[in-house]
Protein backbone atom coordinates (compact mmCIF):
# COMPACT_ATOMS: atom_id res chain seq x y z
CA UNK A 1 0.00 0.00 0.00
CA UNK A 2 2.83 2.42 0.82
CA UNK A 3 4.34 2.00 -2.65
CA UNK A 4 0.95 2.74 -4.22
CA UNK A 5 0.69 5.97 -2.25
CA UNK A 6 4.21 7.00 -3.26
CA UNK A 7 3.37 6.48 -6.93
CA UNK A 8 0.09 8.34 -6.55
CA UNK A 9 1.61 11.32 -4.80
CA UNK A 10 4.39 11.61 -7.37
CA UNK A 11 1.91 11.32 -10.24
CA UNK A 12 -0.33 14.02 -8.81
CA UNK A 13 2.59 16.35 -8.24
CA UNK A 14 3.74 15.92 -11.85
CA UNK A 15 0.21 16.15 -13.24
CA UNK A 16 -0.33 19.54 -11.59
CA UNK A 17 -3.81 18.47 -10.43
CA UNK A 18 -5.60 20.02 -13.41
CA UNK A 19 -6.22 19.44 -17.07
CA UNK A 20 -4.16 21.55 -19.51
CA UNK A 21 -7.13 23.80 -20.26
CA UNK A 22 -7.88 24.32 -16.58
CA UNK A 23 -11.16 22.40 -16.96
CA UNK A 24 -12.46 19.80 -14.58
CA UNK A 25 -12.86 17.18 -17.29
CA UNK A 26 -11.30 14.48 -15.12
CA UNK A 27 -10.57 14.48 -11.40
CA UNK A 28 -6.97 14.44 -10.28
CA UNK A 29 -7.86 11.82 -7.69
CA UNK A 30 -10.80 9.79 -6.45
CA UNK A 31 -10.84 8.99 -2.73
CA UNK A 32 -12.84 6.24 -1.09
CA UNK A 33 -14.38 7.66 2.06
CA UNK A 34 -14.58 4.51 4.16
CA UNK A 35 -11.58 2.13 4.37
CA UNK A 36 -13.77 -0.79 5.46
CA UNK A 37 -17.07 0.11 3.84
CA UNK A 38 -19.66 2.73 4.72
CA UNK A 39 -21.52 2.40 8.03
CA UNK A 40 -24.47 0.05 7.86
CA UNK A 41 -24.10 -0.85 4.18
CA UNK A 42 -25.34 -4.31 3.20
CA UNK A 43 -24.44 -4.30 -0.50
CA UNK A 44 -27.97 -5.11 -1.63
CA UNK A 45 -28.76 -2.05 -3.76
CA UNK A 46 -27.72 -3.34 -7.14
CA UNK A 47 -25.26 -1.75 -9.55
CA UNK A 48 -24.60 1.98 -9.49
CA UNK A 49 -25.81 3.46 -12.78
CA UNK A 50 -27.20 6.46 -14.65
CA UNK A 51 -30.99 6.27 -14.31
CA UNK A 52 -31.76 8.93 -16.93
CA UNK A 53 -34.31 7.87 -19.56
CA UNK A 54 -34.59 9.20 -23.14
CA UNK A 55 -37.91 10.80 -22.18
CA UNK A 56 -36.53 12.71 -19.17
CA UNK A 57 -36.48 16.49 -19.34
CA UNK A 58 -33.50 18.47 -20.60
CA UNK A 59 -31.88 21.36 -18.75
CA UNK A 60 -30.90 24.28 -21.00
CA UNK A 61 -31.29 21.89 -23.92
CA UNK A 62 -28.92 19.27 -22.53
CA UNK A 63 -29.40 15.93 -20.79
CA UNK A 64 -28.04 15.21 -17.36
CA UNK A 65 -26.69 12.22 -15.48
CA UNK A 66 -28.99 10.98 -12.71
CA UNK A 67 -26.73 8.65 -10.75
CA UNK A 68 -28.53 6.01 -8.69
CA UNK A 69 -27.78 3.09 -6.36
CA UNK A 70 -24.72 4.66 -4.74
CA UNK A 71 -23.37 2.43 -1.96
CA UNK A 72 -19.62 3.14 -2.22
CA UNK A 73 -19.25 6.86 -1.48
CA UNK A 74 -16.23 8.77 -2.74
CA UNK A 75 -14.88 12.25 -3.22
CA UNK A 76 -13.40 13.34 -6.55
CA UNK A 77 -10.79 16.09 -6.35
CA UNK A 78 -10.70 18.71 -9.13
CA UNK A 79 -7.81 21.18 -8.95
CA UNK A 80 -7.62 24.64 -10.57
CA UNK A 81 -4.64 25.67 -12.70
CA UNK A 82 -1.56 25.97 -10.53
CA UNK A 83 -1.11 29.69 -11.17
CA UNK A 84 -4.72 30.41 -10.09
CA UNK A 85 -4.94 28.11 -7.06
CA UNK A 86 -6.10 30.05 -3.97
CA UNK A 87 -5.78 27.13 -1.55
CA UNK A 88 -9.52 27.20 -0.84
CA UNK A 89 -11.71 24.13 -1.40
CA UNK A 90 -15.44 23.43 -1.60
CA UNK A 91 -17.22 20.12 -1.06
CA UNK A 92 -19.91 19.93 -3.76
CA UNK A 93 -23.16 18.09 -2.94
CA UNK A 94 -25.43 17.38 -5.93
CA UNK A 95 -29.17 17.25 -5.41
CA UNK A 96 -31.70 14.63 -6.41
CA UNK A 97 -34.23 14.36 -3.62
CA UNK A 98 -32.04 11.85 -1.74
CA UNK A 99 -33.03 9.44 -4.51
CA UNK A 100 -30.41 10.10 -7.21
CA UNK A 101 -27.48 12.49 -7.73
CA UNK A 102 -27.57 15.07 -10.53
CA UNK A 103 -23.98 14.21 -11.19
CA UNK A 104 -22.98 16.56 -14.00
CA UNK A 105 -25.55 19.38 -13.68
CA UNK A 106 -24.89 19.90 -9.98
CA UNK A 107 -21.52 18.20 -9.69
CA UNK A 108 -18.79 18.11 -12.32
CA UNK A 109 -19.96 21.32 -14.00
CA UNK A 110 -19.85 23.06 -10.63
CA UNK A 111 -16.28 21.88 -10.04
CA UNK A 112 -15.34 23.43 -13.42
CA UNK A 113 -16.73 26.76 -12.27
CA UNK A 114 -14.95 26.52 -8.90
CA UNK A 115 -11.68 25.80 -10.70
CA UNK A 116 -12.21 28.93 -12.83
CA UNK A 117 -12.15 31.09 -9.67
CA UNK A 118 -9.13 29.32 -8.19
CA UNK A 119 -10.96 26.93 -5.87
CA UNK A 120 -10.46 23.18 -5.58
CA UNK A 121 -13.76 21.42 -6.20
CA UNK A 122 -14.30 18.21 -4.22
CA UNK A 123 -17.30 16.34 -5.59
CA UNK A 124 -19.11 14.20 -3.03
CA UNK A 125 -20.72 10.99 -4.23
CA UNK A 126 -22.94 10.31 -1.24
CA UNK A 127 -25.18 7.33 -0.68
CA UNK A 128 -28.57 7.29 -2.38
CA UNK A 129 -31.39 6.36 -2.38
CA UNK A 130 -32.62 6.76 1.18
CA UNK A 131 -31.90 3.71 3.33
CA UNK A 132 -34.89 1.92 4.89
CA UNK A 133 -35.62 2.61 8.56
CA UNK A 134 -33.27 5.61 8.68
CA UNK A 135 -33.72 9.37 8.19
CA UNK A 136 -33.16 10.31 4.55
CA UNK A 137 -30.20 12.51 5.42
CA UNK A 138 -28.34 10.17 7.81
CA UNK A 139 -26.14 8.18 5.39
CA UNK A 140 -25.35 11.29 3.28
CA UNK A 141 -24.54 13.21 6.47
CA UNK A 142 -22.07 10.52 7.52
CA UNK A 143 -20.46 10.65 4.07
CA UNK A 144 -20.23 14.46 4.07
CA UNK A 145 -18.76 14.66 7.57
CA UNK A 146 -16.23 11.98 6.72
CA UNK A 147 -15.31 13.86 3.52
CA UNK A 148 -14.71 17.14 5.36
CA UNK A 149 -12.53 15.42 7.95
CA UNK A 150 -10.51 13.62 5.25
CA UNK A 151 -9.93 16.83 3.32
CA UNK A 152 -8.77 18.70 6.41
CA UNK A 153 -6.61 15.77 7.47
CA UNK A 154 -4.86 15.84 4.09
CA UNK A 155 -4.82 19.63 3.71
CA UNK A 156 -1.04 20.07 4.20
CA UNK A 157 -0.27 17.42 1.56
CA UNK A 158 -2.86 18.84 -0.84
CA UNK A 159 -1.69 22.42 -0.43
CA UNK A 160 -5.11 23.45 0.91
CA UNK A 161 -6.04 25.82 3.71
CA UNK A 162 -8.08 23.80 6.26
CA UNK A 163 -9.71 27.05 7.44
CA UNK A 164 -11.15 27.77 3.98
CA UNK A 165 -13.14 24.62 3.32
CA UNK A 166 -16.76 25.19 2.33
CA UNK A 167 -19.81 23.24 1.19
CA UNK A 168 -22.01 23.96 -1.81
CA UNK A 169 -25.23 22.04 -2.27
CA UNK A 170 -28.24 22.00 -4.57
CA UNK A 171 -31.79 21.10 -3.52
CA UNK A 172 -31.43 18.00 -1.30
CA UNK A 173 -27.66 18.58 -1.41
CA UNK A 174 -28.28 22.05 0.00
CA UNK A 175 -30.33 20.50 2.81
CA UNK A 176 -27.42 18.14 3.46
CA UNK A 177 -25.04 21.13 3.55
CA UNK A 178 -27.29 22.91 6.05
CA UNK A 179 -27.52 19.81 8.25
CA UNK A 180 -23.75 19.29 8.28
CA UNK A 181 -22.88 22.97 8.75
CA UNK A 182 -25.15 23.19 11.80
CA UNK A 183 -24.30 19.81 13.36
CA UNK A 184 -22.72 19.70 16.79
CA UNK A 185 -21.94 15.97 16.76
CA UNK A 186 -20.46 13.46 14.36
CA UNK A 187 -23.08 11.07 12.95
CA UNK A 188 -20.77 8.04 13.11
CA UNK A 189 -18.12 6.55 15.35
CA UNK A 190 -14.60 7.71 14.34
CA UNK A 191 -12.81 5.15 12.18
CA UNK A 192 -9.23 6.48 12.04
CA UNK A 193 -7.03 9.50 12.76
CA UNK A 194 -8.64 11.50 9.94
CA UNK A 195 -11.77 11.79 12.08
CA UNK A 196 -9.86 13.91 14.57
CA UNK A 197 -10.19 16.76 12.08
CA UNK A 198 -13.26 19.02 12.16
CA UNK A 199 -16.34 17.86 10.24
CA UNK A 200 -18.08 21.20 9.72
CA UNK A 201 -17.49 23.62 6.81
CA UNK A 202 -16.26 27.20 7.15
CA UNK A 203 -18.95 28.55 4.81
CA UNK A 204 -21.92 27.19 2.87
CA UNK A 205 -23.68 27.93 -0.40
CA UNK A 206 -27.29 26.72 -0.57
CA UNK A 207 -28.66 26.77 -4.12
CA UNK A 208 -32.44 26.29 -4.51
CA UNK A 209 -32.40 24.48 -1.15
CA UNK A 210 -35.05 21.93 -0.19
CA UNK A 211 -36.31 20.74 3.21
CA UNK A 212 -34.82 23.60 5.24
CA UNK A 213 -38.17 24.19 6.91
CA UNK A 214 -41.04 21.82 7.67
CA UNK A 215 -44.40 23.00 6.36
CA UNK A 216 -46.21 20.53 8.62
CA UNK A 217 -44.52 22.21 11.62
CA UNK A 218 -45.63 25.70 10.68
CA UNK A 219 -42.53 26.28 8.58
CA UNK A 220 -40.19 25.98 11.53
CA UNK A 221 -36.61 25.04 10.69
CA UNK A 222 -36.42 21.29 10.10
CA UNK A 223 -35.55 19.46 13.34
CA UNK A 224 -32.39 17.88 11.91
CA UNK A 225 -30.93 21.38 11.35
CA UNK A 226 -29.43 22.83 14.55
CA UNK A 227 -28.73 26.49 13.91
CA UNK A 228 -26.54 28.24 16.46
CA UNK A 229 -23.61 30.58 16.90
CA UNK A 230 -21.40 27.77 15.57
CA UNK A 231 -23.15 27.80 12.17
CA UNK A 232 -20.94 29.28 9.42
CA UNK A 233 -21.96 32.07 6.99
CA UNK A 234 -24.38 31.10 4.22
CA UNK A 235 -25.13 32.21 0.66
CA UNK A 236 -28.62 31.29 -0.57
CA UNK A 237 -30.31 31.42 -4.00
CA UNK A 238 -33.98 30.69 -4.69
CA UNK A 239 -36.85 31.88 -6.91
CA UNK A 240 -40.43 32.84 -6.13
CA UNK A 241 -41.76 30.13 -8.44
CA UNK A 242 -39.56 27.33 -7.07
CA UNK A 243 -41.82 24.35 -6.30
CA UNK A 244 -39.97 23.73 -3.02
CA UNK A 245 -41.32 27.16 -1.94
CA UNK A 246 -39.30 30.28 -1.41
CA UNK A 247 -40.42 30.31 2.25
CA UNK A 248 -38.09 27.34 2.67
CA UNK A 249 -35.11 29.69 2.23
CA UNK A 250 -36.60 32.91 3.60
CA UNK A 251 -37.60 31.46 6.96
CA UNK A 252 -34.29 29.63 7.26
CA UNK A 253 -32.54 32.99 6.81
CA UNK A 254 -34.78 34.60 9.44
CA UNK A 255 -33.99 31.79 11.88
CA UNK A 256 -30.24 32.11 11.18
CA UNK A 257 -30.42 35.83 11.99
CA UNK A 258 -31.50 34.99 15.53
CA UNK A 259 -28.04 33.44 16.06
CA UNK A 260 -26.18 36.22 14.22
CA UNK A 261 -25.27 33.85 11.39
CA UNK A 262 -24.31 35.99 8.37
CA UNK A 263 -26.62 35.20 5.43
CA UNK A 264 -26.67 36.61 1.89
CA UNK A 265 -29.99 35.74 0.24
CA UNK A 266 -30.77 36.21 -3.47
CA UNK A 267 -34.45 35.93 -4.40
CA UNK A 268 -35.39 35.97 -8.08
CA UNK A 269 -38.93 36.13 -9.48
CA UNK A 270 -38.69 33.18 -11.89
CA UNK A 271 -36.47 30.23 -12.72
CA UNK A 272 -38.06 27.26 -11.01
CA UNK A 273 -35.82 24.50 -9.73
CA UNK A 274 -32.88 22.44 -10.94
CA UNK A 275 -31.06 24.75 -13.35
CA UNK A 276 -27.56 24.16 -11.98
CA UNK A 277 -24.99 26.40 -13.65
CA UNK A 278 -26.43 26.14 -17.16
CA UNK A 279 -26.96 29.74 -18.18
CA UNK A 280 -29.98 31.00 -20.09
CA UNK A 281 -31.57 34.45 -20.45
CA UNK A 282 -33.07 34.04 -16.98
CA UNK A 283 -31.02 36.11 -14.49
CA UNK A 284 -31.13 33.42 -11.79
CA UNK A 285 -28.92 31.17 -13.92
CA UNK A 286 -26.13 33.73 -13.45
CA UNK A 287 -26.11 33.22 -9.69
CA UNK A 288 -22.50 32.04 -9.78
CA UNK A 289 -21.31 35.62 -10.41
CA UNK A 290 -22.99 36.72 -7.19
CA UNK A 291 -21.53 33.70 -5.37
CA UNK A 292 -18.01 34.56 -6.56
CA UNK A 293 -18.47 38.13 -5.27
CA UNK A 294 -19.60 36.74 -1.90
CA UNK A 295 -16.63 34.41 -1.67
CA UNK A 296 -14.22 37.26 -2.44
CA UNK A 297 -15.88 39.58 0.07
CA UNK A 298 -15.60 36.86 2.73
CA UNK A 299 -11.87 36.54 2.13
CA UNK A 300 -12.10 32.92 1.03
CA UNK A 301 -10.49 33.56 -2.37
CA UNK A 302 -7.30 35.15 -1.08
CA UNK A 303 -4.24 33.34 -2.35
CA UNK A 304 -2.81 31.01 0.27
CA UNK A 305 0.84 31.02 1.25
CA UNK A 306 0.64 27.22 1.41
CA UNK A 307 0.58 26.78 -2.35
CA UNK A 308 1.12 23.63 -4.35
CA UNK A 309 4.60 23.17 -2.92
CA UNK A 310 2.97 21.61 0.11
CA UNK A 311 2.18 18.51 -1.96
CA UNK A 312 5.20 16.26 -1.59
CA UNK A 313 5.53 12.74 -3.02
CA UNK A 314 5.08 10.10 -0.35
CA UNK A 315 3.23 12.27 2.14
CA UNK A 316 -0.37 11.29 1.42
CA UNK A 317 -1.44 9.46 4.53
CA UNK A 318 -4.79 7.86 3.81
CA UNK A 319 -5.00 4.29 2.45
CA UNK A 320 -8.23 5.42 0.79
CA UNK A 321 -6.43 7.38 -1.97
CA UNK A 322 -6.36 5.89 -5.44
CA UNK A 323 -5.48 7.18 -8.90
CA UNK A 324 -8.49 7.97 -11.10
CA UNK A 325 -8.69 5.83 -14.21
CA UNK A 326 -11.10 6.63 -17.02
CA UNK A 327 -12.97 3.93 -18.87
Amino acid sequence: MKSVLLILAAALALWGWSSPAGRAAEPAAVIKLWPHGAPGEKGDLGEEHDTTKPTDNLIAGRRLIRLGNVSKPTISVYRPPKDQDTGAAVLVCPGGGYHILAWDLEGTEVCEWLNSIGVTGVLLKYRVPKRPDAPRHLAPMQDAQRALSLIRHQAPELGLDPARLGMLGFSAGAHLSAVVSSATNRAYAPVDEADQAAARPDFTLLIYPAYLTAKELGDKVSPEIHLGSHTPPAFIVITQDDPVRMENALLFAVAAKQFNVPVELHLYPTGGHGYGLRRTDNPVTWWSDRAADWLRAGGWLKRSARGRAALQPGRLRSPSFRRHRSG
